[in-house]
């Protein structure tokens, strides 16, 4: 597998574009973050997620890279989509006792405008802790503070 790996490396290193490998780079910085951190989440460390979370809100920044892109240079609706997940996920899972977990069962997502700048702020809160579910809303914001898209999430709370 490594000699694999260093192969396919070595390829993409003498075959990309300047933005190949920039998105290589970024892709494998997160990589290195998962290792340093021992983290179980592959796609907060590959999207650079910083998350502030408290019992009323959960916030979540990643940076706009072509990464994250989609064929119009924009950020794709499926990461806006994951981050505003991560993001009412999060908070859902940190307001439940021990012993419990929260999983996504519905997500509504309007988007509202484009992912465009240097970064995506995901904030959540809470509409409703019920007893086997939890209601959250997420808005989404690029770095010149227009919000991108609106999104509900309804959460089942299950046993871990």
């Amino acid at each position: 597998m490594t000699d694999q790996l260093r192969q396919l490396l070595e390829s993409c290193i003498e075959n990309g574009t300047e933005t190949d490998l920039q998105v290589l780079n970024i892709l494998l910085q997160g990589i290195q973050k998962r290792i340093e951190r021992n983290s179980d989440s592959y796609i907060g460390e590959l999207l650079h997620m910083e998350r502030k979370i408290d019992n009323d809100t959960c916030e979540i920044v990643i940076p706009i890279n072509p990464a994250i892109h989609n064929n119009l240079n924009i950020v794709h609706g499926g990461i806006t989509a994951t981050v505003l997940d991560t993001a009412m996920g999060s908070l859902a899972n940190y307001i439940l006792p021990e012993g419990f977990g929260a999983v996504t069962n519905q997500l509504n997502i309007h988007y509202i405008a484009p992912g465009i700048g240097d970064q995506l702020r995901c904030c959540a809160e809470i509409i409703h802790h019920g007893t086997k579910t939890v209601v959250i809303s997420g808005e989404a914001f690029r770095s010149d503070g227009k919000k991108i898209a609106h999104a509900t999430g309804t959460f089942f709370i299950i046993p871990k």
